[in-house]
Parts: structure tokens; C-alpha cells; sequence
């Protein structure tokens, strides 16, 4: 096998990407202040203080809330591609799809609130 330049780049671009990724790890590791105690050593719960240890059950209501917003958010985010398509159509056919779509969307978030799901309870019990 005969190595070439082209070889060469081959393997230091590999170099590269390898130094690109794994060089701000170990900055960090070697770099980084070491705190220990406090609120540091507790894990991370999106801004709310854990009810315990990691391995017990804790409240879960800010990650109904956040998992029906993603949700929602992915169906809307359905809409902006429609939307710069539609001036492209002719005819009803492409209205008709989107007030289906919108339907179905509306209609789901009837059903939530009829099942009580957007209320805020203060405590959820799993």
C-alpha cells in the first residue's frame, strides 16, 4: 500500500476532530474549580429542589406540564412547513388537510382539559 498525501490529511483530520472532541472534556476535568458541597452535590431537577434521593419517587407535575407542551409544540411545528407551501396550491384540497389537522389538534386539547389534565394539583402521587 503506498501512502499518499491524501492519506496523510485523512489521518490528521481524524487527529483534529478526535483533539476537537475530547480536548474540552479534559480541559474541563483539569481546569474546572473543584467545589464540593451545598447545592452542588444534589442532582439537577429543572429548577426544583428533589424530594430525596435520586432513586425515590419525587413530584412530577412540572414534567406532565412540560411533556404535554412538547407535544403541542411538535404538532404546531407541523404547521410552519404547510404554511409556506400553501400559497403554492391550487384548490380547497390543501385548506381542507390543514382545518383537519387543526381539528384533531383542537379537538385533543378539549379532551385534556376535560380530563382535568391542565389543572395544577399540588401534589401528584405516582
Amino acid at each position: 500500500m503506498v501512502f499518499s498525501w491524501l492519506h496523510l490529511a485523512i489521518v490528521l483530520f481524524l487527529l483534529g476532530g478526535l483533539l476537537f472532541a475530547v480536548g474540552p472534556l479534559i480541559l474541563a476535568v483539569l481546569l474546572a474549580p473543584k467545589a464540593k458541597g451545598g447545592d452542588l452535590g444534589m442532582p439537577y431537577e429543572c429548577g426544583m429542589r428533589p424530594h430525596g434521593p435520586s432513586w425515590i419517587k419525587f413530584g412530577i407535575t412540572y414534567y406532565v406540564y412540560a411533556l404535554i407542551f412538547l407535544a403541542f409544540d411538535v404538532d404546531v411545528l407541523y404547521l410552519f412547513p404547510v404554511a409556506t407551501h400553501y400559497p403554492a396550491t391550487v384548490g380547497w384540497v390543501a385548506f381542507v388537510k390543514v382545518f383537519i389537522f387543526l381539528f384533531f389538534l383542537v379537538l385533543s386539547v378539549i379532551y385534556f382539559w376535560a380530563k382535568g389534565v391542565f389543572t395544577w394539583p399540588h401534589q401528584i402521587r405516582t
